[in-house]
């Protein structure tokens, strides 16, 4: 039997080994440690973003970041409606309500011109949101600019979900940048990994140094354990920073990759009758984290994804809109229907670096054939 060809499997840079190996020597291994100091300031050179605390996961840095602005009952958070659960379940762990906004053809991310207007409304009404959770979908930077300004216009606070767009630039500034708070993951199937960790960055100290304590254990710096503050366990490890930082190192192989990558499955499938793949828009560089595509209908979709399936070959819907998913379905959404039909015409090719090839010319026939034989 062939191997599996995966999503987005990880990918080893080759120098992960020599600094896991140093962090063992020195016997750095819990709770924190160099790396984890040196991961935080690469990153945040790499962002221009001053301050950086290191986690478990990009879920908690999403936590975290609610909690240092002070979000809690009774206040709603604006949230890109077409995200994984972690950027609105974040919004639920500190007890707020989130609205859904939906998204715009153009960069499949969130509509800046709906978002504006709402923020208008609200202002209007006297019911401001207290933050938005702005997405960088798939590899690619939402148009960050108006969003921004409408924020700045109403004093809400941006926090730029760059999760899945580490690498990513936006008119010349890095994915990340943008945000009063920004949020990376490094989850297993991320352009880098830790196999689960993530990061938050702000150019406020006090908010990453507030993110810091809260991350361990909320305990106060004195001889016995105090905790004036409930507390998480949400520190990476010195181990998992060591990985991190190799994995840093070698960013721009893996963005080039991934954007050849993108580029091959435009070549070899554009002709398809009904394909579309998801737009680069004009005001920034995807990393093409994932390369995705919609067809004629969500019949179609689903035949190529079990065709695929019975082929050794992981691909996958476009995410689920939040505000179609059941724990959410109470909330107030904002449109949807851009972000409906990117979901039930839309799915995602492999594309993780270590992608072959010959790999992805199996993926490429195998698309045609499927997709030859499929109902429209």
């Amino acid at each position: 039997m062939a191997p599996r060809i995966y999503l987005s499997a990880p990918d080893l840079a080759g120098t992960e080994l020599a600094l896991l190996r140093d962090a063992l020597e020195s016997n750095w291994i819990a709770p924190l440690g160099p790396h984890v100091d040196a991961f935080e300031a690469e990153m945040a050179a790499r962002l221009q973003v001053p301050h950086a605390v290191a986690l478990s996961s990009g879920t908690a840095a999403l936590h975290l970041a609610l909690q240092v602005l002070g979000i809690g009952a009774g206040d709603e958070v604006y949230v890109s409606t077409l995200t994984f659960a972690a950027t609105a379940n974040a919004v639920a762990y500190v007890g707020a309500t989130p609205v859904f906004i939906d998204s715009e053809d153009a960069s499949w991310n969130i509509d800046p011109v709906m978002f504006a207007q709402a923020l208008d409304h609200a202002a209007a009404a006297g019911k401001l949101p207290k933050a938005v959770i702005v997405v960088d979908l798939y590899g690619q930077c939402a148009d960050l600019e108006p969003v921004v300004e409408a924020c700045r216009r109403h004093g809400v606070w941006v926090i730029e979900d760059a999760a899945e767009a580490l690498g990513a630039t936006y008119r010349g500034r890095p994915a990340g940048w943008f945000g009063d708070l920004s949020v990376l993951s490094f989850n297993g199937n991320k352009i880098i990994t830790t196999s689960g960790g993530g990061m938050l960055l702000s150019r406020n100290p006090q908010w990453i140094e507030r993110a810091r304590h809260l991350a361990t254990q909320a305990r106060e710096p004195v001889r016995h354990y105090e905790h004036k503050s409930v507390g998480y366990n949400y520190r990476l490890s010195n181990l998992l920073a060591a990985v991190g930082r190799a994995q840093l190192g070698d960013l721009d192989r893996r963005v080039a990759r991934r954007r050849a990558i993108n580029v091959g499955y435009r070549q070899g499938l554009s002709d398809l009758p009904g394909w579309q793949f998801m737009p680069e828009a004009a005001f920034g560089t995807s990393t093409s984290w994932l390369t995705c595509a919609t067809v004629h209908s969500e019949r179609e979709r689903d035949s190529i994804l079990d065709g695929l399936g019975a082929l050794g070959i992981e691909a996958r819907p476009v995410w689920k809109p939040m505000h179609l998913q059941p724990v959410f379905a109470h909330h107030r959404a904002l449109g949807g229907a851009v972000a409906e039909r990117l979901f039930r015409r839309g799915l995602c090719l492999p594309s993780g670096s270590g992608l072959t090839p010959a790999d992805q010319d199996e993926v490429i026939a195998a698309v045609r054939n499927v997709a030859g034989r499929t109902p429209k």
